[in-house]
């Protein structure tokens, strides 16, 4: 076995800690990776795996006294060129190719084969010719990357990979869009890379890839580590205890009270795109707040973007109080009182060299419009500042861009904005992503107080406690599909993440 007293880690790290303005995303982390191994990196949305894998490939700089070790030489990992020449690659969720250019123009990317100042393209496609075969890729180095599934991008980053002739690979949630039939052909891969020595770090959420590939299982809660499990003690529940054990924080609000005869305000049943979200079915009342949970790609961010019209839909009913509704773009889901706060708020969101006042006041503009079209902008200004003072933005004034404020108050203005068209509904998507906790407390505020006034709201969060602390019930969703609902004091972390990995939820709570 990789990992026994006789075989030398081809990766040691420890003492690793990464402090970011305000934030501490690492706290003394370990990790110990042997030649030949997978080692399955695990822990919750946030936890800290996706910062300490940028530590690894050069993308950050730990905080000084971390420690990093490659075949017992301490090593100094100052960017991705230098961990490029250590043997490491990392293949993340997004893929990282140029989709203009060839396979072998990928795999070669920055290494370019040359014939004097000319690119041998004829040398770089018999170069890669041999790999491609080995991994059974079925197209050639001289196909378009852009012409690729999923599944064949993923497999030229592989043979980049082993071109680089790299002796760690990191791959991260890599068979998040891969069909089952993709995913099989992937741990083919996996497992002959392993059998050549590779050392692999894997990164995922799903206990039966974990299970089936790992060796060895290290779990990192809140931005430290918790520990490491061997072959013979990978179980679901333990692996599930360790993730999720932590006491609930206390600034969470929930002083509403929702009635026991509660009115349906949103129905959404057997939900579908034909793709990533299978089924989704819930039912969201007056002065709720409904969490919707579930894993890193299990579909819930999809399900909301088919329930607001920002894709379309192949199946499935949606019905605003008692009403089938089928809207076909955001603006039909605004007019009819259906408002959706993005989870990308500076991409999605936002117009960041507009002011507050105007982002604030953009969803309702036509309430300005006078003499023809011209905009009344002091009625608008006078409307966002009433906003301003009940959220507690920290501006001082409406005339401020919104990209210079914080991430706490540029998501409060966002906020704003959908309240004042004055909806029925509030889907929240990770509405704390990126904000410090004091500001994480004031929107907690914001939820309550929407659920006291009678909105309906629903939440979707990644973090477990926040999901517990906030929410009336909570429906939780697997690979596209909603499998389970819990309330009251049924809403714990270990319930929640029985139903989001499919483990037997009495076994978590043991």
């Amino acid at each position: 076995m990789p990992a026994s007293p006789d075989t030398a880690p081809i990766l040691r790290m420890q003492n690793v800690s990464k402090t970011f303005p305000g934030v501490k995303a690492l706290r003394n982390v370990q990790l110990t990776v042997y030649p030949g191994e997978v080692h399955a990196l695990m822990g919750e949305n946030g936890a800290g795996k996706s910062t300490l894998m940028k530590i690894l490939s050069g993308a950050y700089i730990p905080d000084p006294g971390a420690e990093i070790e490659i075949d017992g030489t301490l090593v100094q990992i100052d960017g991705p060129l230098a961990a490029k020449a250590r043997g490491i690659a990392i293949i993340y969720q997004e893929l990282a190719l140029s989709p203009n250019l060839t396979v072998a123009e990928n795999i070669y990317l920055g290494r370019e084969a040359r014939r004097g100042f000319l690119i041998d393209r004829a040398a770089m496609y018999a170069g890669c010719g041999d790999i491609l075969r080995s991994l059974g890729a079925t197209f050639g180095p001289r196909t378009l990357v852009g012409d690729l599934s999923i599944a064949g991008q993923q497999m030229v980053e592989v043979a980049r990979a082993i071109h680089q002739r790299s002796r760690i690979l990191v791959m991260d949630e890599p068979t998040t869009a891969l069909s089952s039939r993709e995913t099989e052909k992937l741990f083919q891969i996996i497992l002959r890379l392993k059998a050549e020595g590779l050392a692999i770090i894997y990164i995922s959420h799903r206990m039966a890839e974990v299970y089936e590939l790992s060796e060895r299982v290290s779990v990192l809660r809140d931005g430290g580590y918790v520990g490491t499990l061997s072959r013979d003690e990978i179980q679901p529940e333990s692996i599930v205890r360790m993730m999720v054990g932590r006491d609930l924080s206390s600034f969470y609000k929930k002083e509403h009270k929702p009635a026991g005869a509660r009115t349906p305000v949103l129905e959404v049943m057997n939900l579908s795109d034909g793709g990533r979200v299978k089924s989704g079915s819930f039912t969201l009342h007056a002065g709720e707040v409904l969490g919707l949970a579930g894993l890193v790609g299990a579909g819930r961010t999809e399900l909301a973007r088919l329930i607001y019209g920002a894709e379309p839909r192949t199946a499935g009913t949606v019905k605003l109080n008692g009403q089938p509704v089928d809207y076909r773009t955001p603006g039909e889901a605004i007019d009819g009182g259906v408002v959706y706060l993005t989870e990308d708020r500076r991409a999605q969101g936002l117009f960041l060299d507009m002011t507050c006042g105007d982002n604030i006041n953009l969803g309702v503009i036509g309430r300005d419009a006078k003499w023809g079209g011209w905009l009344d902008r002091v009625r608008g200004r006078l409307r966002s500042l009433a906003p301003i003072k009940a959220m507690a933005i920290r501006v001082p004034g409406p005339e401020i861009p919104v990209g210079t404020l914080s991430g706490g108050n540029q998501q409060k203005v966002l906020l704003s904005r959908l309240l004042e068209t004055r909806p029925k509904v509030l889907i929240l998507d990770e509405p704390t992503r990126g904000v410090d906790i004091g500001a994480k407390s004031e929107i907690y505020r914001i939820i309550d107080e929407l659920a006291q006034s009678g909105a309906a709201v629903l939440v979707i969060s990644s973090e477990l406690p926040e999901v517990v602390g906030i929410a009336d019930r909570v429906v939780v969703m697997r690979e596209g599909r909603t499998v389970g609902e819990v309330s009251g004091h049924d809403i714990t972390e270990q319930s929640i993440m029985a139903f989001a990995t499919g483990v037997d939820i009495e076994k978590v709570a043991a």
